[in-house]
């Protein structure tokens, strides 16, 4: 499974998998317009590429029409394609690619047709197992046609549903041969079904719209078209959407105390006005930037965010600290991740190009700028650069995740830990790398008090993960 990214397209940010959206009305409205402003509100989770795929629960037993392509929602999709996309029961998918490459064959959701009928799936995460599963497939003639681990996740439960006397027991199968970070949503003929890992990296919701039952990322998508809020999907538990009911199936359910989320949706991925498994994502944002004020406390005049993600921190530092909040930076919100990027001689334009300084707000003035983490450092030493060119008299850094120092293998494209900063230097060094006056990191044992001690991954900053990472890298060419 490997990536054809170059190492002149990566900016300096973390970047997630996938959203994942699905919806079943049992009113027998087309759902496809709902999938497409229900990934509208997904679409910071991945920028490469989207689908949806419907059917109709009232026709042919079996028919999926689909449509997906490579770009943003509103590029692939036009009111003529929806209009196209008959049917009540539909899944939709976003993608940025962590393994597998960038190429319209591996966009989602994906559709099968095999001998008990049709299957579309969505998936958000990263299989550690991936390429066992995948061999042991080809080894007993299964052709593939993406180079992404959800085709193996579909090649199983389709496998599985040979021997299972519904589609729930061949999920259920599937969740016990898979192993890594997945949140999925199944759509079959009469039913949709939603599973989590055990581990609950990934967040999946449940939502209610008058008769109809919506499965999704994050509940920002819920909002965006209208729905009630139900409830999360627990770590490693499965729920069936068919008859108007919800069936929840627990068996995959681990003790609590070892569930291990992404510490990373409450910090960066996930939108500010989502909740996840109760946790507001916002809240727990400002919680991160009042901890840093308590803990890397120093003097200045303005505290800024690096948008998007560093603004609540921002916000909350302020609020901790009683320095003025203030905005420093003005983004090109009409800048996704395809613009043509200069090449690497040139990569200041590149930073640029989505953020340009205030020069009236930060002249003279000594600046704490908040950002949510430091990869590589090759964008934090231009952002304060950029600040200091524009007057601000000193820069403090203050970052609302601790140092990474590890790689991720759940769907978080962290590199390799040799182009890690962190890696092999003292904090007091990163801070002379990227040219600012101080530099202060979020206490790793803050990263529990800012979810209220819900279980957490905490990996990429310990290298201590939750279940045993795979022998050889599996995510591809970035990650070298």
């Amino acid at each position: 499974m490997s990536n054809i990214h170059t190492q002149e397209e990566f900016d300096d940010c973390l970047h997630e998998e996938c959203g994942v959206f699905g919806i079943y009305d049992f009113d027998g409205n087309d759902v496809a317009s709902t999938i497409y402003y229900g990934l509208f509100a997904l679409q910071h989770r991945g920028q490469e590429s989207c689908g949806i795929a419907v059917s109709d629960t009232l026709g042919p037993k079996g028919k999926v029409d689909s449509r997906k392509g490579m770009g943003l929602v509103n590029e692939v999709f036009t009111q003529e394609d929806l209009s196209k996309l008959k049917g009540n029961i539909g899944v939709g998918h976003t993608r940025y690619s962590t393994a597998g490459s960038s190429t319209r064959e591996n966009a989602q959701p994906l559709v099968l047709n095999y001998v008990k009928g049709t299957l579309a799936l969505a998936h958000n995460g990263n299989l550690i197992n991936a390429i066992e599963l995948r061999e042991e497939l080809e080894m007993t003639g299964a052709i593939f046609q993406t180079t992404i681990d959800s085709e193996v996740i579909a090649y199983h439960i389709a496998r599985e549903r040979l021997n299972t006397k519904d589609v729930e027991g061949a999920v259920r199968n599937a969740m016990r041969k898979i192993k890594g970070a997945y949140s999925l949503i199944v759509m079959s003929p009469r039913k949709l079904i939603g599973a989590r890992d055990p581990y609950g990296f990934k967040p999946l919701c449940i939502g209610k719209r008058d008769n109809a039952y919506i499965l999704a990322s994050e509940t920002c998508a819920l909002d965006t078209i209208g729905a009630t809020y139900v409830r999360d999907v627990l770590p490693g538990e499965m729920v069936t959407i068919t008859n108007g009911e919800i069936y929840s199936d627990k068996t995959m359910c681990i003790p609590k105390e070892k569930e291990a989320r992404c510490i990373f949706e409450y910090i960066y991925f996930a939108r500010p006005d989502s909740s996840i498994d109760g946790i507001g994502v916002y809240q727990s944002r400002i919680m991160a930037g009042k901890f840093l004020a308590m803990d890397s406390p120093v003097e200045a005049d303005l505290v800024v965010g690096v948008p998007e993600s560093g603004n609540a921190a921002a916000l909350g530092y302020s609020l901790q600290s009683g320095i003025p909040y203030g905005t420093a930076f003005v983004k090109n919100s009409y800048v996704g991740r395809t613009f043509i990027k200069p090449k690497q001689s040139n990569r200041e334009s590149s930073v640029k190009v989505k953020l340009n300084v205030l020069k009236g707000a930060v002249e003279g003035k000594r600046v704490i700028m908040i950002d949510d983490s430091i990869v590589r450092g090759t964008t934090s030493d231009r952002i304060v650069n950029m600040l200091k060119e524009a007057g601000a008299t000193q820069v403090h850094v203050r970052i609302s995740s601790p140092p990474f120092l590890h790689e991720c293998y759940f769907g978080t494209d962290i590199p390799s830990k040799e182009q890690l900063i962190a890696h092999n230097r003292t904090v007091d060094e990163i801070c002379e790398v990227i040219g600012a006056d101080s530099l202060g990191y979020l206490k790793l044992e803050r990263l529990y008090e800012m979810v209220e001690n819900l279980p957490i991954c905490t990996g990429c900053f310990t290298g201590k993960y939750p279940m045993e990472p795979p022998k050889h890298d599996i995510r591809g060419d970035y990650a070298k």
